[in-house]
């Protein structure tokens, strides 16, 4: 949907925006979350994670303009080093060698799956080398201290996790609206009624992404590493074959074996089973 933001000349923040409210109502009409008490509720989790949300869609968008495509996108995948350090050193999950094989296929299949080829043209690289590290790195911790946060959100027991989002989701659309209100009124933007709707379609996919992540860690509580992994790799596989059947995109022989690489790195993930022929 964001990739077709362009080509129908959608003002990306205005979708944003309005991909909240629906997630707040959806949550609302399927969870009936209750607002019991916070005490003890993570607050300072619930606020980190509805700035970053919004926030980090304006600095990626600043990112592609001043870094370039190629180098927001490695930034942006290699993220996911930093929630699988912290399943063994924060969530205390159990190392064996079979997991490790299948983490390292699947930063091999991220590395794989990036167009290198791309460029650009916009931004040389003498350009690039002004401050771009800065959103590059944004953009890197920003995402992975994401997943962090939303594990984290797994392991409290007295709110619901269906509740956590809830309120997620209207600090985001709170901060969202008073961005997009600002830009409005200072005419830097001009309001456009179909983004709501645009938004809405969104949202339903930003609501469903959300809710079955943290299903995912949920039921896979003592192994967050295979839901950080699978859901990295699972995005690259999905998007190349969005990419391929409807967009007509065209894969490198590198981008071929990423893919490849990557359905190994899920299987070795879900089924260790499968190399116990090499007795490790």
């Amino acid at each position: 949907m964001l990739k077709l933001a362009k080509r129908y000349h959608i003002d990306v923040y205005q979708a944003i925006t309005w991909n909240y409210s629906i997630a707040i109502l959806l949550t609302w009409f399927f969870f009936k979350p209750s607002i019991p008490s916070l005490q003890g509720a993570p607050i300072y989790n619930y606020l980190a994670l509805g700035i970053l949300f919004p926030s980090l869609f304006v600095i990626m968008a600043s990112s592609v303009r001043v870094a370039g495509i190629v180098r927001t996108d490695v930034a942006q995948r290699l993220s996911l080093f930093i929630p699988i350090v912290s399943a063994f050193l924060i969530f205390g999950e159990a190392v064996n060698t079979v997991k490790l094989i299948g983490i390292a296929l699947a930063f091999i299949a991220i590395l794989c799956s990036i167009p290198w080829q791309k460029s650009n043209s916009r931004v040389s690289s003498k350009e690039a080398g002004k401050g771009s590290w800065i959103y590059l790195l944004v953009v890197f911790l920003g995402f992975g201290v994401i997943d962090v946060l939303l594990k984290q959100l797994t392991k409290v027991n007295n709110v619901p996790f269906s509740t956590a989002i809830f309120i997620i989701f209207i600090l985001a659309f709170a901060l969202s609206l008073i961005g997009l209100l600002y830009q409005v009124f200072t005419k830097k933007m001009r309001f456009s009624w179909p983004h709501i709707f645009i938004g809405w379609v969104l949202g339903l996919f930003n609501f469903g992404n959300i809710l079955f992540y943290l299903k995912a860690h949920k039921a896979l509580a003592n192994n967050p590493s295979s839901v950080f992994s699978s859901m990295n790799i699972g995005v690259i596989v999905v998007g190349a074959l969005i990419g391929i059947l409807i967009f007509k995109e065209k894969l490198s022989t590198l981008n071929k074996i990423g893919l490849a690489v990557a359905v190994l790195a899920i299987v070795i993930i879900y089924f260790p089973q499968t190399l116990s022929f090499l007795h490790i």
